[in-house]
């Protein structure tokens, strides 16, 4: 008797011991959000999970009611008790830092612009585009804007994909100053010891006798090989099962592969893959060993899922480890964009780039492939990132990119660079801003700021605005005495936190448009080209052949990437032609 009822004693307190009860719920931001990768510390246990993509959780616990500490970056730390058998919605409060660096951030902004003249700019389009073209703006009623200066250059890629493709382009892929960038127009002359020079031109305008063009050249300082800072470099490299095709994978293999032969005994390089696994694919290796290097980048093959915000985080935490003061930090991230695991919004992912570029540590992405390649999440996470965007749709691209531009490419001389210019509204009447577009959800979020970028050494940057002069067009326009407007370029050096300003005045040198240097006329016929591809209101009294025209007079010849840029709009008149054709026909 006893004894059976010591096994009965004993067979309770087992059961007991080992009951599991099941605790459920999901993790919320205040506006009913989900937040996935939440950190959940189980009290009872010690033990680490993670809301899953909804922002779900299930947890195995010995007991029915336990506590649960949960963490996630930019919002509040929260303990709460949880009960097996209930539904726990749990709210995660947003750090005020993190509110303020959610807030949609423009490329461009007209100062004092009224919410109904943003409105006017956001509905003014046929058809909705989720770049916005900037219009015309009253030099006396709104006498300044800014605008982010940066050295991207994906969009001339991108668009030579679809063209070479035989297809049309979506206008939201044409960002005008993209294409600028991809050529490196004349050098403005620099004072010694000074991150940018400054050149400007006032000429006529091709598209309208009425109105004039000014041109705003400035250029970086170059910096010497002896001044180039040891870089810790994270290669953060998508080989999820999209990457299985040759122009993704194996396109950024051979990428990685010529940018290795540039790297010195001075340089740390890491691979973090995400895809079937997230992880480190190489510790950190010496730059120098480069048949270590190169061998790592051979082996990595497709396949899984695409983790890409679990990627971003091992990336990031890796990069930290290995940090150089007063070095070039930067995750350099490679994928097609397709970040269907995780946090997949623009909003969650800006958010956490932003986060973490407060370290010092850079991002630059490289954008490849087609059909699922997601250009705004690439161009979000590298204006967040403090760093640069390009799209590889060919070795020779890669090579111009990684190789030939290089220091452009992963070094920089100015962060968080923005230009401001106030016209003065006595010579100037009103003017337009071509290219630096905004995004429709930036230019209607009345809290927006420009946001600035990221300028490279030895990187040359055309704007160029379209003017109405008050005293009509011509040379007489321009008193020698008055400026146009006056300029200022508002910067940090890197690693530093002090803001810097310089200073330039806006000369009225009017020039003869056939006078003008080659450059300045060939960058007329890429803006062309732009506002043809975008279908632009602004683009109804040219076509392709003066964009042609205009490209092969002004080129230099011999230079492959203008040669090439010709036979682009060449290529575009055909396909376009045959669209008017159609549609004609139906």
């Amino acid at each position: 008797m006893r004894i059976a009822f010591a096994i009965l004693l004993f067979t309770c307190l087992f059961a007991t011991a080992s009951a599991q009860y099941y605790l459920r719920g999901e993790i919320r931001d205040e506006k009913g959000n989900s937040l996935s990768n939440a950190r959940l510390k189980l009290q009872s246990s010690n033990l680490i999970y993670y809301s899953g993509v909804r922002g779900s959780f299930g947890i195995v616990s010995t007991k029915e009611t336990d506590s649960l500490f949960v963490s996630l970056d930019g919002y509040q730390d929260l303990a709460i008790r949880v009960e097996a058998g209930r539904y726990h919605i749990i709210a995660l409060k947003m750090l005020y830092s993190a509110a303020h660096l959610q807030r949609n951030r423009l490329v461009s902004l007209t100062r004092d612009l009224e919410q109904e003249e943003r409105k006017k700019f956001l509905f003014s389009g046929e058809t909705y585009s989720s770049l916005v073209e900037n219009e015309f703006v009253m030099a006396r009623k709104n006498p300044e804007t800014g605008f982010a200066i940066h050295a991207d250059r994906a969009a001339y890629s991108n668009i030579r994909r679809f063209l070479n493709m035989q297809t049309t382009v979506p206008p939201d892929a044409v960002r005008t100053e993209e294409l600028l960038n991809y050529f490196n127009f004349e050098t403005s002359p620099l004072a010694k010891d000074s991150i940018f020079g400054f050149r400007s031109y006032i000429s006529d305008c091709p598209w309208n006798p009425e109105h004039q063009l000014l041109y705003l050249n400035i250029a970086s300082r170059k910096i010497d090989s002896n001044e180039i800072p040891p870089s810790n470099l994270v290669f953060l490299v998508d080989v999820s099962g999209s990457m299985d095709m040759p122009n993704r994978l194996p396109l950024l293999k051979s990428s990685f592969k010529l940018l290795v032969d540039n790297l010195r005994n001075t340089d740390t390089v890491s691979i973090v893959v995400y895809g079937s696994t997230v992880g480190v694919w190489l510790p950190p290796t010496s730059g120098g060993d480069k048949v270590k290097i190169r061998k790592s980048i051979e082996e990595m093959y497709p396949g899984g899922a695409t983790p890409g915000e679990s990627g971003i985080r091992t990336a990031f935490r890796l990069a930290k480890s290995q940090f150089i003061k007063g070095g070039n930090n930067r995750v350099i991230l490679a994928t097609d964009g397709d970040f269907n695991v995780g946090q997949s919004s623009e909003d969650e992912l800006e958010k956490l780039i932003t986060q973490h570029q407060e370290w010092g540590i850079y991002l630059t992405c490289l954008g490849v492939g087609m059909g699922n390649y997601k250009d705004s999440k690439l161009e979000v996470l590298a204006k967040k990132g403090n760093g640069n965007f390009a799209y590889l749709d060919n070795e020779q691209e890669a090579e111009k990119v990684l190789v030939k531009e290089l220091t452009q490419t992963l070094f920089t001389v100015a962060d968080d660079a923005y230009l401001n210019i106030r016209f003065n509204s006595s010579v100037i009447k009103e003017y337009r801003l071509i290219g630096f577009d905004n995004k429709a959800k930036a230019l209607a979020d009345s809290l927006n700021e420009v946001e600035g970028g990221e300028v490279g050494p030895g990187h040359s940057l055309l704007v160029l605005f379209e003017v109405v002069p008050v005293r009509g067009p011509g040379a007489e326009a321009y008193p020698t005495d008055e400026p146009l407007a006056n300029l200022s370029i508002n910067f940090r050096k890197p690693n530093e936190s002090l803001r810097r300003i310089s200073e330039y005045r806006v000369e009225s040198n009017y020039t003869e448009f056939s006078q003008l240097p080659n450059c300045y006329r060939f960058a007329t016929s890429v803006v062309m080209f732009a506002s043809l591809l975008k279908q632009s209101k602004f683009a109804h009294q040219y076509g392709w052949n003066d964009v042609i025209i205009m490209a092969d007079e002004a080129h230099r010849k011999g230079d492959y990437v203008q040669e090439e840029f010709i036979s682009m709009v060449q290529k575009a008149k055909k396909i376009y032609g045959k669209m008017r054709k159609r549609k004609g026909r139906e």
